[in-house]
């Protein structure tokens, strides 16, 4: 935590050094998912750092480039420490057990405990909060006109849930056991090495934009606007490169042709 380039983050966010409060709490977070993708480039690229805090802040600070969970959540708990923030890192499990979609614990949340109550930070989901939610059995949240909401499922076990077409779906459940560093690292190590891993098989770059939500994949394009109907369609022939710039990718020269070739084999 004491070696995060805390001026360098905020000022890559825009977004000034303030006491505790939530309201302060609400504009760092969506200025962060709003600030940085959720991609898998570097892993898909075999290049990624690693989830320790000078890659991480190299990463998002001194590049402007975002990642995944272990990555977004691991940067906005040290900011959020170093600011004086009651912080609490969690994993937990993509996916609706229901469904038959439950995946391993390879997600990574951030709880802020702020004037006695508990809020669920989630920077690095592929769709994210914009801003925390309270981790109370029912509570929902309007999120620029997206429904969400945080419910108990149990034996300390939280869920996300989004409400979508269909109704209500859930995001995912996260858990309240101790989270330490080397959980993190191994957690990470799975998700970025494991054979047949989706992060390994398949690019996600996705980032909310103005009045929508775009996810980017080797396949297709999904829009998402509050209060409209999904736009999901193929990804056309050389039209990454176009996305690439809308959402603000800062990609070398070398790692965009890298990535482009990597893609056109998927």
């Amino acid at each position: 935590m004491d070696r995060l380039d805390l001026a360098g983050y905020l000022k890559r966010l825009g977004v000034p050094e303030r006491e505790p409060s939530r309201e302060a709490l609400d504009e760092l977070h969506e200025a962060h998912v709003r600030a940085f993708t959720f991609d898998n480039v570097d892993v898909l690229l075999e290049q990624h750092p690693g989830v320790g805090i000078e890659a991480v802040q190299g990463k998002f600070a001194g590049l402007g480039r975002g990642g995944y969970c272990f990555e977004h959540a691991t940067v906005v708990a040290a900011a959020l420490e170093r600011l004086g923030y009651d912080v609490r890192r969690h994993l937990g499990r993509v996916g609706d057990p229901a469904a038959g979609t439950q995946q391993g614990r390879s997600h990574m949340v951030v709880e802020v405990v702020l004037d006695g109550e508990r809020l669920l930070c989630d920077p690095g989901f592929g769709m994210s909060l914009l801003r925390p939610i309270p981790m109370t059995d029912g509570a929902e949240s309007d999120q620029d006109g997206w429904p969400y909401r945080v419910v108990s499922t149990g034996d300390g076990l939280w869920g996300l849930q989004r409400f979508r077409e269909a109704g209500w779906e859930l995001a995912h459940t996260t858990d309240e056991y101790e989270v330490k560093p080397i959980d993190v690292v191994m957690a990470h190590h799975y998700t970025s090495t494991f054979p047949g891993i989706h992060f390994l098989t398949g690019l996600m770059v996705g980032k909310h934009l103005p009045g929508r939500h775009v996810m980017v994949t080797h396949r297709t394009v999904t829009v998402r606007r509050p209060g409209e109907a999904t736009e999901h369609r193929p990804l056309r022939d050389g039209e990454l490169a176009e996305w690439l710039r809308v959402l603000e990718v800062p990609l070398t020269t070398d790692e965009e042709s890298r990535l482009l070739a990597r893609v056109a084999a998927l």
